[in-house]
């Protein structure tokens, strides 16, 4: 594969001007990239363990139970995120630094980063979503408190006494304010499970044997990391760099792949259609019965992956300057798909709580509208998206 040579009046192709270092990218780039992730992964470990949230499988469904009861700590909650955080940026490096790795090491240590930190991230997701419906649903009901208060007994009396009567709902919402008590008691009952669930298999997978061989093998990475410093990439290596065997110590010619991968989704991606805050065609899709997932939401979440990429790339070229080397258009861009996600997904619950047999028509009614307003939020997102992309890349101070 030949390396494309981008248009200079492009804005990707202005970023890479600004982001690439004038010399070539040495791997002890990499290499003291990869110990400070490993050293942040370790420390967010014995954090986490000093909380006191156990990791044990054992403890799993008591601390599951517990956290059902009760709002978790700052704490652990802080030290899960630094966890993913260090997890995802070692899995993302070596992926897109792999052919300057050692090859097995890189192919069996990816995957278990990767299950690691997908792990962790559940019962988040979970929270972020149920907090997300609940929020849409009291602003589209016009409610004064949010709809799962009003029912699920989690609030003082008064809270939960019958507040549209006290603070009458426009005539046009009525009808959903009716059902979005119920709707939000439903979701409520189901994210809810689903998060203890997720929480209950986090700490399960903290106490397991494959989370210990993975941390002992971080805590190796963060005093040596197994470079290849024999030569170019052999076929023991899945991908190959462009210009590697030329060039097989320089970190820019795999950034610049991860970035054409990136440049090549983007153009993939049917802007043109987004290019409007309505798109009716995902909109029709998203309120038909069947429960596949939405068609064009795909190539917009690789994009975010592939987006997730580069950054880090971005960020092993910084070296040092990692933590002041952002581009603000990235990072604008990658709030958008991080939205785009989250909405989609939300809408994905909101249409699975609709389809729970028997429920009030008001319920289901409820429902459907709140999905389509989670995917006019996915329509928003990308529009936001294309607004950020097409900018003139800004370096941050």
């Amino acid at each position: 594969m030949a390396q494309r040579h981008l248009d200079p009046t492009d804005p990707a192709a202005t970023a890479t001007a600004a982001a690439g270092p004038p010399e070539p990218a040495d791997p002890d780039a990499l290499a003291g990239y990869l110990r400070a992730q490993a050293t942040e992964f370790l420390r967010a470990l014995r954090q986490h363990r000093e909380s006191g949230t156990g990791t044990h499988g054992g403890n799993g469904a008591h601390g599951a139970r517990r956290s059902d009861r009760a709002t978790p700590d700052a704490a652990p909650v802080d030290a899960a995120r630094a966890l993913r955080r260090a997890a995802r940026r070692l899995s993302g490096t070596l992926h897109t630094f792999q052919p300057l790795l050692d090859a097995d090491w890189a192919e069996g240590m990816r995957p278990e980063l990767a299950w690691l930190s997908g792990t962790l991230a559940m019962e988040h997701a979970y929270a972020s979503r149920l907090e997300r419906l609940l929020q849409a649903l009291h602003r589209l009901s016009g409610s004064s408190a949010l709809p799962a208060q009003q029912t699920a007994g989690r609030a003082t009396a008064a809270v939960s006494a019958t507040v549209p009567a006290a603070h009458p709902a426009p005539p046009e919402r009525g009808s959903l304010t009716v059902g979005a008590a119920k709707a939000g008691a439903l979701l409520d009952r189901q994210l809810t499970l689903a998060r203890t669930r997720a929480h209950s298999t986090a700490l399960q997978a903290l106490g397991s044997s494959r989370f210990h061989a993975v941390a002992d093998k971080v805590a190796l990475l963060a005093s040596e990391v197994p470079l290849r410093t024999t030569g170019p990439a052999t076929s023991g290596t899945r991908t190959t760099a462009p210009n590697n065997a030329a060039s097989p110590t320089d970190l820019r010619p795999l950034a610049a792949a991860a970035e054409n991968r990136l440049t090549d989704a983007v153009a993939a991606l049917p802007l043109v259609t987004a290019g409007s805050p309505y798109n009716a065609e995902a909109l029709i899709h998203g309120l038909s019965p069947d429960p596949v997932a939405h068609p064009q939401d795909a190539p917009w979440h690789q994009v975010r992956l592939l987006l997730r990429l580069h950054r880090y790339a971005l960020e092993v070229l910084a070296g040092e300057d990692a933590e002041g080397s952002g581009d603000v258009r990235l990072l604008a861009a990658g709030e958008a798909l991080n939205r785009h996600r989250d909405a989609a997904e939300a809408a994905a619950a909101a249409a699975q709580a609709a389809r729970t047999p028997r429920i009030a028509p008001a319920t289901a009614y409820a429902l459907g509208v709140l999905h389509a307003d989670q995917r006019h939020e996915v329509e928003a997102a990308r529009y936001a998206f294309q607004h950020s992309w097409r900018k003139e890349p800004i370096r941050l101070p």
